[in-house]
């Protein structure tokens, strides 16, 4: 038995086999540009397995070698990968910027960094293994773009046919002369390597005269700029000072190329992933380092706390009351989980869990509730009480206690809101009310919340907060 065979019967102790089988089929069959940066999310829609499955699955086998894992920082504009990184420690949370775009963006976790997967070289060579040997257009395709642009054979076309004036690979040391003509339009020399670009803005009357430029590549010097041209003929002159090879393009900046990156599907997120409850198990090792902080614009947070345990344990004893409330954790655990969510701590009795989506966190509460009351139905009691709070909003990712964690205001509110509960019910704030999906789970359960103001334990202002009853 191989390697990869070894590695694969493990996997199949640990993800789910309908996956494994998957995984197992696109090693042995897939193109080489399927087995780099692979989109989970992209795959799991190509497959029809479940997407919770496959990013488990994906994970498990990043642990066991099988694929490596990457952090890729993107421009929400281009969907170009501005910086890759092997571990989230690696991360930075500096702003990045865009040639291509020439925008700045600092890097929240939200939506600018993906993870994707790529074959390890172990498993099966591939050629994004050496990026220096990909033919021009497979370097765009497979270096450049992320796993969310929508690239196939006929984006390659629109890229070649419409959008490209000229394209060349250039040696390191070496010059190149072209010779183009400029249409009246907006014209871009991007290179890709050294993410460098430089603009054309061609107004005016066209000439017939042979304009000139010059362009330098080198990767400790980016340049950006823009220059203006009259439509008619260039002599465009290369040279590459860099180490490496470059590839400039000449590209057309009208419609066909906002079409062909407007192109974009779905990815995994880092904002996703740290959410993640087999990510949070299985890669420990791998939090952010104590002096990062990573931004994250949205993140949903869920506090439950168990109602009197003091007193649960003084009247039914200690024996029960930990079976008790091993039993609640077990399932509000389970719960968390199956809702797309992870949990970041318990404390004592208490619970706090991240979730991507306000609706997976009102999922997860109401079933948690459900939970509750079929244990308590099981003792033909009312020990467990479990109060709920939910608040959506902006934070930081951080290490504490060797663990990551949140930090801000807006952990703050929802322990907060979790204490407004007496018994059952569960209490939301206004952002959460928000969503439209939240809205939608409450009128199919024909649930109606009560508005009502709060005052909050060290928040300066009352905040308006909705009770679940």
């Amino acid at each position: 038995m191989s390697d990869t065979q070894a590695h694969l019967a493990v996997l199949r102790q640990t993800a789910d086999p309908a996956v494994v089988d998957a995984m197992q089929q696109l090693i042995a069959d897939g193109h080489d540009r399927e087995l780099n940066r692979i989109n989970a999310l992209d795959f799991s829609r190509r497959t029809g397995l479940e997407e919770e499955k496959v990013i488990s699955g994906f994970l498990h086998a990043s642990r066991l070698g099988l694929f490596d894992m990457s952090w890729n920082v993107l421009c929400p504009g281009c969907g170009g990968v501005l910086d890759a990184h092997t571990t989230l420690k690696s991360l930075r949370h500096d702003d990045y910027n865009c040639a291509l775009c020439a925008c700045g963006y600092e890097a929240s976790v939200d939506e600018l960094v993906e993870v994707a997967f790529t074959v390890s070289p172990r498993v099966r060579h591939i050629a994004a293994h050496d990026p220096s040997t990909l033919p021009i257009w497979e370097y765009f395709r497979q270096m450049f773009w992320s796993s969310g642009i929508e690239f196939d054979e006929s984006s390659l076309a629109t890229l070649i046919n419409e959008v490209t004036l000229e394209g060349l690979e250039l040696p390191p040391g070496e010059k190149a002369i072209l010779s183009l003509n400029l249409p009246n339009e907006f014209v871009i020399v991007f290179e890709p390597v050294t993410h460098s670009a430089h603009f054309f803005a061609v107004e005016g009357e066209p000439t017939t005269d042979r304009q000139q430029f010059s362009i330098a590549f080198n990767k400790t010097h980016a340049p950006t700029g823009t220059s203006t041209m009259r439509p008619g003929p260039l002599r465009l002159s290369l040279e590459n000072h860099a180490d490496v090879r470059v590839l400039p393009s000449v590209w057309i900046a009208g419609d066909p190329l906002h079409k062909l990156l407007g192109k974009r599907k779905p990815i995994l997120t880092a904002k996703r992933m740290l959410s993640n409850q087999t990510f949070r198990d299985v890669f420990k090792a791998d939090n952010l380092t104590v002096d990062q902080r990573l931004k994250i614009t949205a993140l949903t947070f869920l506090f439950t706390d168990l109602k009197g345990s003091t007193a649960l344990y003084e009247r039914v004893g200690d024996l029960a009351a930990f079976d008790l409330v091993r039993a609640h954790f077990h399932a509000l655990l389970e719960i968390i989980a199956s809702e797309r969510g992870a949990v970041v701590k318990t404390i004592g009795d208490a619970v706090m869990a991240t979730f991507i989506r306000p609706e997976h966190a009102l999922s997860a509460g109401l079933r948690m509730r459900a939970a509750m009351k079929e244990l308590n139905a099981e003792r033909g009691k009312e020990d467990l009480v479990v109060k709920i709070g939910i608040h959506e909003g902006p934070c930081l990712a951080v290490t504490l206690n060797e663990r990551q964690d949140y930090f801000g205001q807006t952990v703050n509110i929802a322990a907060r809101v979790q204490s407004l509960s007496t018994s059952q019910e569960i209490h939301l704030t206004q952002p959460v009310m928000e969503s439209a999906e939240v809205a939608g789970i409450l009128d199919r359960a024909a649930i109606k919340p009560i508005q009502k103001e709060a005052a909050l334990r060290g928040i300066a202002d009352k905040l308006v907060v909705y009770e679940i009853p």
